[in-house]
């Protein structure tokens, strides 16, 4: 069920993150081409400089004069190597700081959901791992929500991708607010989202459940009132990744297949 769902997610956002990373990358090519080649260029210029010097003073032989001027040329040279030095200097620098920033968007492009700036499928599946061997080595507790937004599709058919769009980030920020900082939630589909509530009794998530309703999203002139399926259970022990994943979505089902009051997308409940 999760696997058709996730094909309607939008790949708009993760295409101009893939192309941030890929502009970053040419900064950092294009700014180490140009430090080698700046080096080299000017080791070649060095060389050139004290050879058209120091060769004519040698094969004549050193007089003071001669000795003045390639005594200034000796110092005009280190000067121009002592700039380049504080060029390179600055060059690594800013070459490490645009080197954190790639690493920063690799992190969030490996991480993070573009679009709604929760953490993505792969990062949750992988920390659910984690949290179940947690729950297996100290026997504690571990609770698994997800949700699966309501009329989603007719949202988007009616209103636009741009609307579906504020629909997902709204519900995102209201799912990241009324969970707490220890808690891991994630967009886990197109519009399904996951969430890992760890030590969290069935009074916690009644909570979580109360703070996301009455969320209403503006589109265009009206507002399209945003409901949700959830399904929720508890880790037990023993059981694996799959057969909890399973578990958890066939009590989504059932709530999914359970008649719900319609919300009118103009702000008026039948």
């Amino acid at each position: 069920m999760h696997d058709n769902r996730f094909l309607s997610l939008r790949l708009d956002p993760a295409s101009s993150v893939s192309e941030d990373v890929g502009t970053t990358m040419r900064r950092i090519e294009g700014r180490e081409w140009w430090l080698w080649s700046s080096a080299i260029s000017l080791t070649i210029l060095l060389s050139l400089g004290i050879a058209s010097f120091a060769l004519p003073a040698l094969l004549s032989g050193v007089d003071s004069f001669s000795a003045f001027f390639l005594d200034r040329a000796v110092r005009g040279l280190l000067g121009l190597v002592l700039l380049f030095d504080v060029y390179v200097v600055y060059e690594q620098v800013q070459i490490r700081r645009i080197r954190h920033e790639f690493a920063d968007q690799l992190y969030k492009l490996a991480v993070v959901d573009p679009l709604t700036g929760l953490f993505n499928r792969r990062y949750i599946e992988h920390r659910l791992e984690g949290e179940v061997d947690r729950c297996q080595r100290y026997r504690s507790s571990l609770t698994m929500v997800l949700f699966d937004l309501d009329g989603f599709k007719q949202v988007n058919d009616q209103h636009g991708h741009a609307v579906g769009d504020d629909v997902l980030k709204i519900f995102a920020e209201r799912l990241k607010k009324a969970t707490r900082g220890a808690d891991i939630v994630s967009r886990y589909g197109g519009d399904e989202f996951m969430a890992l509530l760890t030590d969290c009794g069935p009074d916690g998530v009644q909570c979580v459940l109360k703070r996301l309703n009455g969320i209403r999203v503006a589109a265009g002139e009206s507002t399209v009132g945003l409901g949700f399926s959830v399904g929720w259970a508890d880790y037990s022990v023993g059981e694996s990744i799959e057969e909890f994943l399973k578990r958890v979505d066939a009590v989504l089902y059932v709530d999914k297949r359970r008649p719900k009051s319609l919300v009118d997308l103009s702000g008026a409940s039948e």
